[in-house]
């Protein structure tokens, strides 16, 4: 049963999972706008879905931080170093982004405002890959290094003891 249940994971499958779509969303709403089915405007669609990823990566890092004292029994200091290196820059390529993200709205010329837009699908790219390698980080942690340990009540036995259980049934099945 776990102990407590830390609020690090619970946050940071959001802004994951929007840098996973943000290239979408953002190539879909530019081609759009390019070939005229949209106007300028609607690229505040992405500039919101942005600000969301902005504000989950920030929570997510802070929560982070929070658990960090409890993994640090379990999970050597270089591989939460490492981890937590990966989520700043992260942080700030999302911050930068969305700064980034603001120009198409913000430009008047028509073809500047689209290469704007242009520049901001690029970069989605990059931060996608800022994302993945931000999360195998903290998989690291959690799969390699036992972090989750920390959580898990050993009152009703460890998390070896039922998955070996747990295994022996998928046997007899």
């Amino acid at each position: 049963m776990l102990a407590e249940i830390p609020l690090h994971p619970k946050l940071v499958h959001l802004p994951l999972a929007l840098a996973a779509l943000l290239p979408l969303l953002t190539f879909g709403v530019l081609l759009a706008w390019w070939r005229g089915w949209l106007q300028q405007r609607t690229w505040s669609i992405v500039l919101a879905v942005q600000a969301v990823l902005v504000v989950g990566s920030v929570l997510a890092t802070r929560s982070g931080s929070a658990d960090e004292e409890r993994v640090e029994s379990v999970v050597p200091e270089s591989a939460i170093e490492q981890h937590e290196e990966a989520a700043e820059t992260f942080q700030w390529a999302a911050i930068g982004l969305l700064a980034l993200g603001v120009a198409p709205l913000l430009l008047r010329n028509q073809r500047s405002a689209q290469m704007a837009a242009l520049a901001t699908t690029c970069g989605s790219l990059v931060l996608l890959l800022l994302a993945i390698r931000t999360g195998e980080k903290g998989g690291e942690l959690v799969y390699r290094h036992g972090a989750a340990a920390v959580f898990v009540s050993r009152s009703s036995g460890t998390p070896t003891d039922a998955s070996a259980a747990s295994s022996d049934n998928d046997r007899d099945h």
